[in-house]
């Protein structure tokens, strides 16, 4: 058996060029409210350029998180929308297309205080939003950020 490292698929390395032009475009940007409303118009963007599925879960999924947490801060995280509190991520979407996967994802990051027992998931696979779903979303959102 060889293992031999391929190095980043192209969807990570675009996705890494990604982040490094949003860092070097917001470093630019003015004042605090600057920065919030402009990462805010940024993401918006970025989902207007999803399709089909992708788009209405991440219009969903952005709706539910600046409803049950207004707390926390809209913003693009490798070329996806993610949700920070204080400047750390909380919480992201990753559309199914950015991966060339078969499911979108909503992901939490250790800021997010999900903690149960020893174990926890982290990340969840998302088909689609039924009311159900929508209401799983804002409680791992309201527990992330209590």
């Amino acid at each position: 058996m060889t293992n031999t490292y391929e190095g980043f698929s192209a969807e990570e390395r675009a996705a890494m060029k990604e982040h490094a032009q949003q860092m070097k475009k917001e470093s630019r940007r003015g004042s605090k409210a600057d920065k919030a409303a402009a990462a805010e118009r940024d993401l918006l963007a970025k989902i207007a350029e999803m399709t089909g599925a992708d788009r209405a879960m991440a219009e969903r999924v952005h709706e539910i998180v600046t409803t049950t947490a207004p707390v926390l801060a809209p913003k693009l995280w490798y070329g996806m929308p993610a949700y920070q509190l204080d400047g750390k991520n909380v919480c992201f979407f990753q559309p199914a297309a950015k991966f060339k996967t078969r499911y979108a994802t909503f992901g939490f990051e250790e800021e997010a205080k999900l903690d149960d027992g020893e174990m926890w998931a982290t990340s969840f696979a998302l088909t689609e939003i039924t009311p159900e779903v929508e209401a799983r979303i804002a409680d791992l959102v309201k527990q992330a950020v209590r």
